[in-house]
């Protein structure tokens, strides 16, 4: 092709044709993918649509970009070319530039496949603790929540919310992470955690009393979680053939140089923990004072002192009061 006198090396009718009709082809499925994101969007208003609106957006995801695929090859390999040539010259070149950009990929179709986790999940994954929010081939988006007491110190990058609750930092992780770490899902297959509170009461208090408090307060706010984990253990042995411990409450004991440490425990929801801890410590606490038990502590009384003898100064000499 000649411009203005010029022969552009490469360029002809045919190419130029070929750019034009992928310049379209781009055009109409950025434009349809948008269309149909934003029909899914429509049905965000009903919870019963999160799921479906999850695979509905990972669908079109999928097909529109396999549909690009297969539309590009077919406007530039031409009838005459050895397809598997031109494919293995061109895979050998991407695989070596975008190994992180295939893994990110990769990483993707194993989330999808192997069911790790989905949108609304609260997962650690890459070192970050929170709820998926979103999710596309290369990352995923994660909205971080805080850490319980004996593990915030530890944490890398520092938190400041001691409990499983939003921190408001958005994060981002790539997809591939799932090869290299562990993903821990804390609300798939069993939407349950099970939790713990430690109380010390002293040897002369009564222990027991305090331990029935204990599960009396236990049963109180965890009954109606206790029936329904029913339906998550029957979904446990039937995925996994397993059958999880008790979730009855119970009470452990320990004895320790300074006091008998009661430990509860019992199970809560993957969310709204705080509150219901919360909840159960008031409850103790009243149940503790009408009950004349006090919780011990790291304190100390002081319950005498050694005798203490003060002896006046003998007075001085006759003499040595006089002055010379």
């Amino acid at each position: 092709m000649r411009l203005y006198h010029v022969t552009l090396v490469g360029v002809n009718q045919l190419n130029a044709e070929k750019v034009l009709l992928t310049l379209a082809l781009i055009a109409i499925v950025l434009a349809a993918r948008y269309l149909l994101h934003y029909l899914l969007r429509i049905v965000r208003a009903f919870s019963w649509a999160q799921r479906f609106r999850f695979w509905g957006h990972q669908t079109i995801n999928l097909v529109t970009a396999a549909f690009f695929i297969v539309a590009l090859i077919s406007i530039w390999v031409g009838p005459n070319a050895h397809l598997a040539t031109v494919g293995g010259l061109v895979g050998a070149g991407v695989a070596f530039a975008l190994q992180k950009f295939i893994i990110a990929i990769a990483g993707y179709v194993v989330i999808l496949r192997g069911k790790t986790f989905s949108i609304g999940d609260r997962v650690i994954i890459g070192g970050v603790r929170g709820e998926v929010i979103a999710l596309d081939f290369f990352q995923t988006t994660v909205l971080e929540m805080g850490q319980p007491p004996p593990i915030i110190d530890q944490a890398d990058p520092a938190m400041w919310v001691m409990a499983r609750q939003y921190t408001g930092r958005i994060v981002v992780v790539t997809n591939g992470i799932i090869f290299d770490e562990p993903v821990y899902n804390y609300s798939r297959d069993f939407p349950f955690l099970w939790e713990e509170i430690h109380v010390g009461i002293g040897y002369d208090d009564d222990y027991e009393r305090a331990e029935r408090i204990l599960l009396e307060v236990a049963r109180k706010h965890t009954i109606p979680i206790a029936e329904m984990t029913e339906q998550a253990r029957r979904h446990l042995r039937h995925v996994y053939d397993l059958d999880p411990p008790s979730v009855e409450p119970r009470v452990y004991y320990e004895m320790t140089d300074n006091w008998v440490e009661l430990s509860l425990r019992f199970i809560v929801p993957d969310r709204g923990i705080r509150e219901i801890k919360d909840a159960m410590y008031r409850d103790i606490l009243r149940a503790f004072r009408d009950a004349k038990i006090s919780v011990a502590s790291g304190t100390y009384d002081i319950v005498g002192f050694p005798p203490i003898r003060i002896d006046s100064m003998p007075a001085a000499p006759p003499e040595a009061q006089k002055r010379p």
